[in-house]
């Protein structure tokens, strides 16, 4: 796809954002739509069906995070990229936006040059899941969630169920980081685990056939993948 074929939704109470942001984007052939609330982004955002919607937290009436929770709920939206373009670096901020659904946390000040790359990145995953869902791509690592195979390089790697279960959670939302009581419950579930270093042993078994710049710990909180 052309960049003229995607359709990118800009959600910011700043008039300067909103325009500087479009002005960047049309440049590069993006189709842009902008909302200056959450609510209006939303109604928009159903309206439209874009394929991105860049979205920034502190918002008079519903913030981005609560935006971009009820887009992850609506019907027809569920493939929608989020990006948050926002000022907030902090911490637990940019945790509060994956756990709502975030694909991407984008710190603001950007240069334009950079802004670009990074929507670029994230517009290249959507185009790999509409071309194939089933089959993840990131650079050398190949992930084929319906045979249960992950390659690297081409070559196959030998990963029990649990390892696989592991990377496939890890890769379904890059860059978000996944609480380690959420790794427990989605892949362990109700089963005993023994010992409270299972995910790390689990994570140490994946970085030695993967490699170890894919995933990143976040101290105190969990994991993340990082393509």
């Amino acid at each position: 796809m052309n960049n003229s074929d995607y359709t990118i939704l800009l959600v910011d109470d700043e008039p300067d954002i909103l325009e500087f942001v479009s002005y960047n984007l049309i440049k590069e052939d993006f189709k842009v739509i902008t909302a200056s609330d959450g609510e209006t982004g939303l109604k928009k955002a159903k309206k439209e069906s874009p394929h991105l919607i860049l979205l920034d937290v502190m918002m008079p009436g519903m913030d981005g995070i609560e935006t971009c929770d009820q887009i992850r709920k609506t019907p027809g939206l569920e493939g929608t990229l989020i990006a948050f373009l926002t000022a907030r670096g902090e911490d637990y901020s940019q945790v509060a936006g994956f756990d709502a659904g975030a694909d991407d946390y984008i710190t603001k000040p950007i240069k334009p040059k950079v802004l670009i790359s990074r929507i670029k990145a994230l517009l290249r995953r959507y185009g790999q899941s509409v071309q194939n869902e089933s089959i993840q791509q990131f650079g050398n690592l190949s992930i084929d969630l319906d045979k249960y195979q992950v390659s690297l390089k081409g070559k196959k790697l030998d990963l029990p169920r649990k390892e696989f279960e592991l990377l496939s959670l890890l890769v379904s939302r890059p860059g978000k980081v996944f609480h380690r009581d959420e790794i427990l419950d989605k892949i362990w579930g109700n089963e005993v685990v023994v010992g409270g270093r299972t995910i790390d042993v689990h994570i140490r078994k994946l970085r030695e056939k993967i490699g170890d710049k894919l995933i990143k710990t976040v101290k105190g909180v969990g994991y993340k993948f990082e393509a």
